[in-house]
């Protein structure tokens, strides 16, 4: 099985680029007899073919996944994020068998039953180890006798198992059934870091979703007298009344709280001429993460101080977006980016970096001046990221922090989020 190339198929002659390529050029999730629009089937064994070819790769038996972005990876079910990463449920992806998911026994797995015929009923009840207690250590061997079960029935119980995360009661299970475990982070990392085409097309569908949001923000609901909450509550009512998925966070920090920056909501009463800076962090209706960040100024244009700050951010956002092109390195980008508590710490702030976004926030790689200067990572083409930098220094009444999401191609990045700028204060 390979994965779909680039461009899918399609007559390009006229637009003169793969459609997944052009941000304006988007699809509904909707399906339609008319037109080929994102493909859920096609995603799903894209998904499931690069999930092997690392597999293969790393030379291990299988993968046994409990992170609930890697179980919908490769099995395609997602039941609402509630459960998404508490560990009830976990997936087995032999290295030449079909994934077995077990889900949550109960009406959950009847629902998996019904919701994925894809999996060809290889969907048996999940072995809850976790808050047993005193049962917990019997409840754990239970669980990996489970996987084991699967292991043998694929040829592969001998051979090295690549889990990515478990905690010590799965981990003393799991070497008292014999099954001899590495981790599966190398063939999950590389395998969703870089993008299949209809993953392009849902996260092109999610970035302009949050375009939208960040229009009522600008010209609705950001006023003098409301509250951060206000707008994080206008904003989750919109997305998920749009059909997203999970709203993750939508952080609203104004006036004083963004220097230092708060990177949280509360019940602050936004100020006519408060900076305030959003960062809307939210799963679409294709299951793919937007996540960007603008800063308005409250009834009023920012002072010349405020605007030396804006194109600060702005610039020195862009140089790093600049370098994210297929070839370049990890270590060209974190060059351009501002020195910062990064260099201070030797750890990553989240700050002034770059994180790979898809059906994670967090998911294939974080560039960051703590190490990518370094320790750098080649870029390749179908690479996502979300890049971010803060013009945050001591003494400020109030700050600046932006962030766009792009894709990585031969031919340099594109911008998926569109919402503009405030271009006087970039002039």
């Amino acid at each position: 099985m390979s994965v779909t190339p680039t461009g899918k198929g399609l007559d390009l002659s006229f637009i003169e680029k793969p459609h997944e390529h052009d941000p304006r050029r988007v699809y509904s999730t909707t399906a339609t007899d008319w037109q080929a629009r994102v493909d859920f089937d096609r995603l799903r064994r894209d998904r499931l073919a690069r999930a092997r070819e690392m597999l293969e790769k790393q030379d291990l038996g299988a993968v046994v996944c409990f992170v609930g972005e890697n179980v919908r990876y490769i099995t395609g079910v997602f039941q609402g994020n509630w459960k998404n990463n508490i560990f009830i449920r976990y997936c087995v992806l032999p290295r030449n068998g079909d994934p077995v998911l077990f889900e949550t026994a109960g009406s959950d797995l009847e629902c998996a039953k019904i919701d994925a015929p894809w999996l060809e009923g290889n969907i048996r009840p999940a072995i809850t180890w976790k808050w047993a207690e005193t049962a917990e250590e019997m409840m754990a061997e239970k669980m990996a006798n489970s996987i084991l079960d699967v292991l043998k029935e694929n040829g592969v119980e001998k051979e090295k198992i690549g889990v990515d995360i478990a905690d010590p009661s799965a981990v003393a299970a799991f070497e008292k059934v014999g099954i001899q475990t590495t981790s599966a982070w190398p063939v999950m990392s590389a395998a969703r870091v870089r993008k299949t085409p209809d993953e392009i097309e849902c996260l092109k569908i999610s970035s302009a979703w949050g375009d939208t949001s960040f229009w009522k923000i600008e010209n609705e609901w950001l006023k003098p007298g409301v509250k951060e909450s206000y707008i994080t509550a206008k904003v989750n009512e919109y997305l998920y009344e749009a059909g997203f998925d999970f709203v993750y966070d939508i952080i609203v920090a104004s006036g004083g709280n963004t220097s230092p920056y708060r990177r949280w909501h509360t019940d602050k009463v936004i100020r006519q001429g408060d900076l305030v800076i959003i960062d809307q962090n939210a799963v679409g209706p294709g299951g793919y993460f937007v996540d960007f960040v603008r800063c308005f100024k409250v009834d009023g244009e920012m002072s010349q101080k405020e605007q030396d700050l804006y194109k600060e951010c702005y610039e020195s956002m862009y140089a790093a977006i600049e370098q994210m092109k297929a070839g370049n390195t990890t270590a060209d980008v974190a060059a351009k980016f501002p020195t910062y508590a990064d260099d201070e710490y030797g750890t990553v702030t989240l700050q002034q970096f770059a994180h790979s976004i898809g059906l994670s926030l967090y998911e294939g790689m974080w560039i960051s001046r703590a190490y990518s200067l370094d320790y750098p990572v080649e870029l390749e083409e179908g690479m996502y990221f979300a890049c971010e930098t803060f013009a945050g220094h001591p003494g400020l009444e109030q700050t600046v922090r932006l962030e766009e999401n792009l894709l990585v191609t031969k031919d340099g990045p594109v911008i998926f989020t569109k919402h503009p700028f405030y271009d006087y204060a970039l002039g």
